[in-house]
């Protein structure tokens, strides 16, 4: 979760009519750290100066049993360009997300704004 005077930043990928987080999957060998911010700078051009676990969960969505860890940050920098990957990208007010953010990304954005931080759960 990529925040900023009160707004997450949400992509819209090229292949989903949805808003999500950022993000993506691990290269073998990788650390969670490093997945994160090898992934946003991958796709935003995003440097994360410093970063902290919000929470760990399990998806179980088409049949996958997938990890998920989500981290946030308010000390970034971020260039504008994006890779073919992302549609593109927005800052969204925490109280006014648009209609078509998914499911589990809005679900994640609740706990935030509740004040919830390293939870385990399921997605």
């Amino acid at each position: 979760m990529l925040l900023k005077e009160n707004t997450i930043l949400l992509v819209k990928h090229t292949y989903h009519d949805s808003w999500y987080l950022p993000g993506g999957r691990m290269k073998k060998g990788e650390i969670f750290e490093q997945a994160i911010r090898r992934e946003l700078y991958e796709e935003l051009d995003c440097e994360l100066h410093s970063i902290r676990l919000f929470g760990v969960y399990n998806s179980f969505n088409e049949y996958k049993n997938d990890s998920i860890v989500i981290f946030y940050s308010d000390d970034f920098s971020l260039s504008g360009k994006t890779d073919g990957e992302i549609e593109r990208y927005d800052f969204f007010k925490l109280n006014k997300l648009p209609e078509e953010v998914s499911m589990g990304t809005r679900k994640r954005i609740e706990e935030y704004t509740k004040g919830y931080t390293s939870n385990f759960g399921l997605w």
